[in-house]
């Protein structure tokens, strides 16, 4: 499903590039080598590609730096590989617009099945008549893209995906765990601050264009759309 598709390694440790780029081989990926902030920068300016795999700490534009730009332009899936392994580091790339983060030294499989899971995200071809409402929010599947009070909505992949994932299930206390699991797919650890950070995303995003709330905290439990 996946052969072909193009990957990015923005990463300057060389022996890491190589070591992802025969693991991707092994699902027929192609992959692309930047060793720079500043390189990966320039290959996304000339050649597409379907995902990025991204380290942090890079000479020339950081990763931080690099996700900025990244995110003003395309909603190209940004998977975070840094030797970084606080909390506030993570939190603070997800806000950025990252779609996932793995620690390093990473396990193999996970690595892959967090590329497969959003490679698949960015691959779903609904039928053109997906589309859905509520409460002034207008959502295109096929096209993914979201209007509010007739005003476009920028989000990322991962902030699509939870606005309809909250959009199939409103007026129900949805637990994080349960929101995880249904769209990265992975196995929740408790400690994982994904979901939060993307609904706070999601939550700023949407105030800046209504007044109206959307997502409530159910203490204890998540999060509830209404």
């Amino acid at each position: 499903m996946n052969e072909g598709k193009r990957i990015l390694i923005i990463e300057d440790d060389q022996e890491i590039s190589r070591l992802l780029s025969v693991i991707l081989a092994k699902a027929q990926m192609v992959t692309v080598f930047a060793y720079s902030g500043t390189e990966g920068l320039l290959q996304l300016q000339n050649h597409p590609f379907d995902l990025i795999l991204l380290d942090l700490m890079l000479p020339g534009k950081s990763g931080e730096e690099l996700i900025k730009e990244i995110r003003e332009k395309s909603s190209i899936p940004i998977i975070i590989i840094s030797a970084k392994v606080d909390v506030e580091d993570k939190v603070k790339v997800l806000k950025m617009g990252a779609d996932d983060y793995i620690t390093k030294p990473f396990n193999q499989e996970e690595l892959m099945a967090r590329v497969e899971v959003q490679l698949r995200k960015a691959n779903v071809h609904p039928m053109p008549s997906a589309k859905m409402e509520w409460r002034g929010l207008k959502i295109n599947i096929e096209k993914r893209s979201v209007m509010l009070n007739e005003k476009e909505l920028q989000l990322t992949n991962a902030e699509f995906d939870l606005l309809t994932y909250f959009v199939n299930n409103p007026e129900r206390a949805l637990s994080k765990k349960e929101i995880y699991e249904s769209i990265w797919k992975g196995t929740y650890y408790g400690d994982d601050n994904t979901v939060s950070v993307h609904v706070s995303n999601l939550r700023k995003k949407m105030s800046e264009m209504t007044d109206s709330e959307y997502i409530k905290t159910i203490w204890g439990v998540g999060f509830m759309f209404v």
